[in-house]
Formats: C-alpha cells, sequence, structure tokens
C-alpha cells in the first residue's frame, strides 16, 4: 500500500513553545534565603512552576486535563534489550569506529508487539550512549549488519564488526542497558513546620504532624525495613540503623522508597541530623511538606545544602477546603519535563494528586539524568564498561568466540550448514537469556509495564472510527467542517462518517495536495499532471452551493477559472499558518519559488464580503505575485513562518540536496541553518516553532529531529542561535510525516505511531497499527485536534480537546 500525507493549515499560529514552556513549566529566578536576622545564607537559579503568576492566586481547581499525566520514555518503551532481545534469539556484533572507539551492536527480528508486523530492531551502543532504531523486515530481501550500521549514521571503520557467539555477553549489555538509569526510585519527603527557614530546624523536627501522616498515606504503604525484601531505596533492612519503618509505593512497575525525615534516625545530640541529611541530602528529588498558612514565609530550595538535590516538590495542605496546592523548583540545568502544573496548581481530587505527583517526580529524576553534571559521569562510566568489555573478548579474536562475518546478514534463521550445531547454540543463548531475565524480575530492576497504572484515563490519541468502509486509495486530504475531503483515485470526494461519499471533483483533476482554508473560505489545491501540473483556489462557497444543488464533480476543464497561471508546472507548496495576517502562499516550480500574497484577506471570512458585495465565483484575481526566488536545488520539504513583526522578517524554509536552509521573503537570500551528514537523507518536515517571540524550527529528517532556533541580525540576515531550550532526539523508527498536535509531536510509519513532547522530545507512547497511512490532521488551538488516518478500507479518527 502506498503511504501518503497532508497536514492541514492551523487556523492559529504554529506551536508557541516558549509562551506555552514559561507558561506552563515556569522561568528560572535567582532565590535567596536568609536567617531570622536577615542575613543572607544561599543562593542559587531555579525554575520555579507554580502553575500561575500569582502567588496566592484563588485556591480553586486547577484546569488541567488528565490526559495530560504521562510517564516521559517510559521503562516498558524504552529497555529494548531487556523487553526484545533478553532471552531470544539475536545477534551481536563487536568493532571499532573511524576513531578506533570500540562498539557493540545488536540485531533481532521480532514482533512488533503481537501485531503480525515483523521488523529489525537494532541497538548500538558507543561511549556517548545508546541509538535505538526499527528497520522494516522483508521475506524476499536479507539486512546486513553493514546497511544497519548505515542507517545510524556509521559507515567509516577501523575494524569491521564481528559477530560474537558467547551467550555470557547478554550479562555485559544488560549491565549496559541498566546505565541509562534506575528503574526503580527513592525520594526524600522533608517535614517543614510553619515558621522554619533553616534545614537544620527542618530535619530536627522529631515527629510530623496529623496533616503531614495524611499525605504520607496518600503517597504509600508504611512498610517495616526489617525483613524487607523489595526495593529498599540505600535503607538498612537488616539492623534497624536506619529507622524502623518508611513509605513505600509502587507506581506504574516502579518501585518507589520514601525517605522520611521523621521516620529517619533522629539525634538530641546532634542538631544537623547528619543521619538523615546522609539519606535526603543524596536523593535527587525532595518532596517539602510545609505546613502554614500561604502568607507564611515560603519555601526556598536555597534553604537546603545540598548539592545532589536538583528538584524541590512543595506541597501545602488546604484544612479548610480539604485541598494541596503544588510548586515545583527545578535547578536551571535540568530539561524541561511534565507534566504541566494546573493554574492554580490545586488539586482536591486526592488520588488525582497522588499520580500528577508521582509522575512529575518520576520525569523530573529521569530529566535531571540529562544535565551535564550526571550526563558526563553516565558516559564515563558507559565509555569504561565498553571499553572493558572489548579488551575482554581481544584474546577471543581468533577462537570460535568471535566470527569474522563482519558484513553478514542478519539471518532470521540459523543457516543450512551446521544446523545442529546452530541451534544447540541458539537453545544454550536463550536459556541463559531467560535466566538472566527471570533473575533482574525477582530482584525487581525489570522494566515492567503498567503493574499498578494508577487511574484509569482515556488518552487523546485514543482512536474512534470516522468512516467504516471506503473503498479508494487516498492521495491526500484536509478536514472540511465536520467532514473529510479526500483526493482519490476517483476524484475528489466528501467524506462524512458512513453517509455516501459525494463527489467535489471528477478524476480529470488528480489532486496531489490541497488547503481548506475555511476562515478565509478558501480551497488551494494542486493538481499534478506531468508538465501541466498547477495551482487552483476555490471559494468553498461557492463549492458548497454547487454540493447543495446536486451538481456532478468539476472536472478540469471546468476548473479553468480557478488556476492560477504562473504556477504551470509547480510539484510542491506551502502555506503560512496565522490568518490574522496576509494569506502567503509560496510555490515550488523546480529550483523556482514564486511568493504569492492575497490581496484582499478577511479574517473575519466570508460573513463580511458577503454582506457588502457579492462575490466572483473565481478568487484567483485576489492574488497577486510579489516575487520570484531561485534556489540552488529544487526543494523536497518548505515551510512557511511569520516572523515576529509584521516587517521583512517572514521566513521559507527549504530542504534540498543535505541541508536546510532559510529564505528571506524579501531578499531572496539564502542562510544554510543545518547540514546534515549523513550519506542518505529523507526530508520529513519542517515544523514553526516559536520560542520567546522569536521564530524556531523542528527539522526532521530520517530518524532525526532537531530543534533550531531563528533570529534576525544584521537588517534583513538571520542567525541560528544556540538557545538553552535546544534540543535533538531520534525517532525508533524513520517517519514517514509528522504532525504537531501541541503538546504532542505524533511521528507515523507504515505500521505505527510515535508520540513525543514537543517541549523536549521525549517519549510517552508507541501505538502499533499495522498499515497505517496518514491522510490528513488538523491542529487548531484551544479547540479539537483531529488527526485522521487509513487503515485498510476503514477511516480513524484520534481527537485530543487542548
Amino acid at each position: 500500500m502506498k503511504h501518503f500525507c497532508s497536514s492541514s493549515v492551523s487556523e492559529d499560529l504554529g506551536c508557541r513553545r516558549g509562551d506555552f514552556s514559561r507558561k506552563h513549566y515556569g522561568s528560572v529566578e535567582l532565590l535567596i534565603s536568609s536567617d531570622a536576622d536577615g542575613a543572607i545564607q544561599r543562593a542559587g537559579r531555579f525554575r520555579v512552576e507554580n502553575g500561575s503568576s500569582d502567588e496566592n492566586a484563588t485556591a480553586l481547581p486547577g484546569t488541567w486535563r488528565r490526559t495530560d499525566v504521562h510517564l516521559e520514555n517510559p521503562e516498558y518503551h524504552t529497555r529494548w534489550y531487556f523487553k526484545y532481545f533478553l532471552g531470544q534469539v539475536h545477534q551481536n556484533y563487536i568493532g571499532n569506529d573511524a576513531e578506533k572507539s570500540p562498539f557493540f551492536l545488536s540485531v533481532t527480528l521480532s514482533d512488533q508487539n503481537n501485531q503480525r508486523v515483523p521488523q529489525y530492531r537494532a541497538i548500538l551502543w558507543r561511549k556517548t550512549g545508546t541509538q535505538k532504531i526499527c528497520l522494516p523486515y522483508s521475506p524476499t530481501k536479507t539486512l546486513s549488519v553493514k546497511s544497519i550500521l548505515s542507517a545510524m549514521n556509521l559507515d567509516k571503520f577501523e575494524k569491521g564488526p564481528r559477530e560474537i557467539f558467547h551467550p555470557e555477553i547478554q550479562k555485559d549489555l544488560l549491565v549496559l542497558e541498566e546505565q541509562e538509569g534506575s528503574v526503580n526510585f527513592k525520594f526524600g519527603v522533608l517535614f517543614a513546620k510553619d515558621g522554619q527557614l533553616t534545614d537544620d530546624e527542618m530535619f530536627s523536627n522529631e515527629i510530623g504532624s496529623e496533616a503531614f501522616q495524611k499525605f504520607l498515606n496518600l503517597l504509600g504503604d508504611t512498610i517495616t525495613l526489617k525483613g524487607w525484601t523489595g526495593y529498599r531505596g540505600g535503607l538498612d533492612t537488616k539492623n534497624d540503623t536506619t529507622g524502623i519503618h518508611s513509605v513505600y509505593t509502587v507506581y506504574q512497575g516502579h518501585e518507589i522508597m520514601f525517605h522520611v525525615s521523621t521516620m529517619l534516625p533522629y539525634s538530641k545530640e546532634n542538631k544537623q541530623q547528619v543521619e538523615r541529611k546522609r539519606h535526603i541530602g543524596n536523593d535527587i528529588v525532595t518532596i517539602v511538606f510545609q505546613e502554614g498558612e500561604e502568607s507564611s514565609p515560603a519555601f526556598k530550595p536555597s534553604m537546603i545544602r545540598s548539592h545532589f538535590t536538583h528538584i524541590f516538590a512543595l506541597v501545602r495542605y488546604d484544612q479548610e477546603n480539604d485541598n494541596y496546592r503544588l510548586k515545583i523548583f527545578s535547578e536551571e540545568s535540568v530539561p524541561l519535563f511534565g507534566p504541566p502544573l494546573p493554574t492554580p496548581p490545586v488539586f482536591t481530587d486526592h488520588q488525582e494528586f497522588r499520580d500528577f505527583l508521582l509522575v512529575k517526580l518520576i520525569n523530573g529524576e529521569k530529566a535531571t539524568l540529562e544535565t551535564p553534571t550526571f550526563a558526563q559521569k553516565r558516559r564515563r562510566t558507559l565509555d569504561m564498561l565498553i571499553r572493558s568489555l572489548h579488551q575482554d573478548l581481544m584474546p577471543d579474536l581468533h577462537k570460535n568466540m568471535l566470527n569474522r562475518r563482519s558484513f553478514s546478514d542478519v539471518l532470521p534463521e540459523s543457516p543450512k550448514s551446521a544446523r545442529k550445531k546452530e541451534e544447540a547454540r541458539q537453545a544454550e543463548f536463550v536459556r541463559i537469556g531467560q535466566a538472566l531475565k527471570l533473575k533482574s524480575i525477582v530482584r525487581g530492576d525489570a522494566p515492567s509495564s503498567l503493574a499498578a497504572s494508577g487511574i484509569c484515563k482515556k488518552e487523546p490519541w485514543e482512536p474512534q472510527c470516522f468512516c467504516s468502509n471506503f473503498p479508494h486509495e487516498a492521495v491526500c486530504a484536509d478536514p472540511w467542517g465536520q467532514a473529510l475531503l479526500v483526493s482519490t483515485d476517483a476524484g475528489v470526494l466528501l467524506v462524512d462518517d458512513d453517509l455516501p461519499s459525494v463527489p467535489v471533483f471528477d478524476r480529470t483533476l488528480p489532486v496531489k495536495q490541497m488547503h481548506v482554508l475555511e476562515i478565509l473560505d478558501l480551497l488551494v489545491l494542486r493538481a499534478d499532471k506531468g508538465k501541466d501540473a498547477r495551482l487552483f483556489v476555490f471559494r468553498l462557497s461557492a463549492l458548497q452551493k454547487g454540493l447543495e444543488g446536486k451538481q456532478a464533480g468539476k472536472s478540469r476543464s471546468d476548473c479553468r477559472e480557478n488556476k492560477l497561471e504562473k504556477t504551470k508546472g509547480c510539484h510542491l507548496y506551502a502555506v503560512n499558518t496565522h490568518h490574522s495576517r496576509e494569506l502567503r502562499i509560496v510555490v515550488a516550480i523546480r529550483n523556482k519559488l514564486l511568493l504569492i500574497t492575497r490581496k484582499h484577506n478577511k479574517p473575519s471570512g466570508v460573513t463580511s464580503t458577503s454582506l457588502l458585495s457579492p462575490l466572483v465565483e473565481s478568487p484567483v484575481e485576489e492574488f497577486q505575485y510579489i516575487r520570484e526566488i531561485c534556489l540552488s536545488d529544487s526543494p523536497v520539504v518548505m515551510t512557511l513562518v511569520d516572523g515576529p513583526t509584521e516587517e521583512s522578517d517572514n521566513l521559507i524554509c527549504v530542504a534540498y540536496r543535505h541541508q536546510f536552509d532559510v529564505v528571506n521573503e524579501s531578499t531572496g537570500e539564502a542562510f544554510r541553518l543545518h547540514h546534515v551528514e549523513a550519506n542518505r537523507v529523507n526530508f520529513v518536515a519542517a515544523i514553526d516553532v516559536y520560542e520567546d517571540g522569536e521564530a524556531g524550527l523542528l527539522l526532521c529528517y530520517n530518524y532525526s529531529c532537531i530543534y533550531k532556533k531563528v533570529c534576525p541580525f544584521n537588517g534583513g540576515s538571520f542567525l541560528v542561535q544556540p538557545s538553552a531550550s535546544d534540543f535533538q532526539f531520534c525517532w525508533n523508527q524513520a517517519p514517514y510525516a509528522i504532525v504537531c498536535a501541541f503538546p504532542y509531536l505524533l511521528a507515523f510509519t507504515t505500521d505505527s505511531m510515535e508520540i513525543r513532547l514537543v517541549v523536549n522530545g521525549n517519549l510517552v507512547h508507541t501505538a502499533i497499527v499495522p498499515q497505517l497511512q496518514l491522510v490528513a490532521s488538523r491542529v487548531k488551538f484551544n479547540q479539537k485536534i483531529c488527526t485522521r488516518f487509513h487503515l485498510e478500507t476503514s477511516w480513524a479518527e484520534a481527537s485530543s480537546d487542548l
């Protein structure tokens, strides 16, 4: 099945990532703490998340959706070696890259979550980290190790990879995967009385209050440490040296031990309570339960002397209204993490608050591990482990343990020659792997799935059936009201649920790209018929009138008055996404760009204009040609970006050859945005994203997605400027289309939908959908998000209220 996509224009500005980040994830502040006499103790820069700019906002339940609460990069999606390789037949290779650094490669042929979609999964282990990709399986074409490494941008070697036969390698690779971070977590819980301003005072609270105990009961179960066999979080479970009791819970497969200040050993002689600080001060995340009114002196992270704790969750309980208020402090180097706090951050449903808090803390610790301090330590450890393992294997290079099939085919089955010997080796390999997997599960270090999933919730990407029987092959589409305008091999049809399809254009007009601009009463489409390809514009109201009159579908000859003459031979076009300004269309004709604007762009739509004068049926005369811009090559991806001002700073982002460029619409001057270091490049999308009032772009190609900030420079020039919020990530599978349904990025492959967050690129879900084809998407801020996709002969719709 062929796969085509069509992403509709948004009726609001692309993605205001910066505004969203500041509003929902807070801004960095310099926080200074002082003692009772007003003397400054310490200062630190923290990002403060409060859900509201008003510290004393009325404590009403915050406006938020339960569907916003996601574990980011969940282990049951990211720990591939444990889930798909360990205890299964797979192949492992060792080699040295061009810089003589050792690497390991693991490859397996697996089923997509029992969906009968076989595919190759590959993990590349290097000192810089791990890379994971999926590759399609073909029963008629075997896959070589060289092609897998090439897909991971590793093409040059000092020593070609050799296969490792020894089954004990599984244990070593499992250790490498565990460097990604712990499956289980330990969080500090510090009780602070009203008016306490120093950590010595807070750690010296021998007992808590009734409200504090109620909060601990909400977090988890009180367990006896002596004899405890579960995850212990560094506490003594033999001799009671770290207290008699603690609080423990399991959330979505993660074991969590809380280091509760009032449960850790207390010493009257030690004012600093070193034993308590030894545990809580070495926790990455700490909850501070503060008593007192909102008007009381507020907690600040600088009150706590710790170089290790990066995130503080300040919890207050309002006994009168029986609700909890939450505030998050994150050290400034910690990347953004969700879920965003509601406004105001007040929770009346205690179970929902528990779910929200635990997810926020888990995501926060994972985000902290990506800070330079932790990331450098992890890379050093990974580098040491890989080099040590490589050194251990060196003496066996000339033995049977390593095979010289450096670029051999990755075989789903054992070879015909020496079949019995190979089958015996594979059986032993699988047996040892399954024993290792069982041991990890018993030890509690296994990345489990939803063992304790918390509140049941409907996810925003859950599909709904839109049309259960659609007999045609779709080329592209765009929503029109509650219906869908679909270009097919039989012409352009209007599809509305399971009602009979209505022909709008017949097959003589082969539409390859379209945009329904309802607010402008316009339909823009590209009809591609070889050299006679053209852009057409129609009034939606005129088309609607014809449909109501049950007219036959228009033929190409009926549309002569609707074609934009200078667009002959166009192979691509793009429209701007913000219609409070003029509508802009850029048309690509080989390496030439044609900029077109609409003369009379009235955002109020057809209603206002129809009251003044009757409209001409064809809107062609309303469009004017501004200029032509010549590029060095034909673009394969093109996106228009509205500048932050209305003066000469609009951009065109184009992708061709091995690069993304931005072109100034006013001058036609092109600037290099990003060069792709890869032998083969498959450009997917360039999505406009705004950061702090300036243009930014998410550039997607091959398996990669990278955020670039672009700002005006030197009067008409543009500068690619590094930003503190820049990030890049890799998709697990190479997508053919990407949709930004804020706050999510949805990547579509032929059999899956990978969902990540716009603000940080973190994975939240992977949905396996065999024979998937994206047909259209429509994104409206503060309205419903609809992504429709074609599945065999039926249409489905995934929607989310934003």
